[in-house]
């Protein structure tokens, strides 16, 4: 699990590193998403995932690693809206955005190492297309939530599917980057 830790480290700087990059461009400007938009903009990436891992050409040069990126910092993001709530204007600065985005990617993290403690490191053996149908149906089950106005009779929280998203992208971009 030490090898796991420090591959998700480096998958994570990767991402981290956008996100700070993209704040310097426009800001927090998402902080005026709400959570359904979010939620739909994850949709997207992830289906462009499973269309590229279905599809021989491509029409646009952006492959499935820039998508399981975006998937990793839109659902942080998603996370800081969860709790913060939607605003009018954007509200954070650089450092109170890479804060937040701190906080959730550690306290992601943590939920991996439990569940890799109890499920043994099995993500290791699945397929990269196997973590996108994953990841799309946890979207699924966010979209019912969200239209169910974020009530669930026995099923865990909008959170826990996108720690879930989070940690299932982290382990795409680790496959990937072992079998290029």
């Amino acid at each position: 699990m030490q090898e796991t830790s420090k591959q998700y480290d480096k998958v994570i700087a990767q991402c981290r590193s956008l996100y700070i990059n993209k704040l310097k461009d426009y800001g927090s400007a998402w902080r005026i998403l709400r959570l359904p938009s979010l939620t739909d903009q994850l949709f997207i990436k992830a289906q462009r995932i499973r269309q590229l891992q279905q599809k021989s050409t491509r029409k646009v040069d952006e492959g499935e690693v820039s998508e399981f990126i975006g998937i990793v910092n839109y659902a942080v993001m998603a996370l800081i809206q969860l709790t913060r709530g939607v605003v009018e204007q954007p509200d954070l600065t650089q450092e109170a955005a890479v804060a937040l985005y701190d906080e959730y990617i550690a306290a992601t993290k943590q939920l991996m190492e439990d569940k890799n403690h109890d499920y043994g490191e099995a993500w290791r053996d699945m397929r990269v297309s196997s973590l996108t149908d994953l990841i799309l149906q946890k979207l699924l089950r966010v979209k019912q939530i969200e239209d169910n106005q974020g009530k669930t009779i026995v099923s865990e929280g909008i959170d826990a599917n996108y720690q879930d998203m989070i940690n299932y992208a982290v382990f795409a971009l680790i496959l990937i980057e072992q079998t290029s």
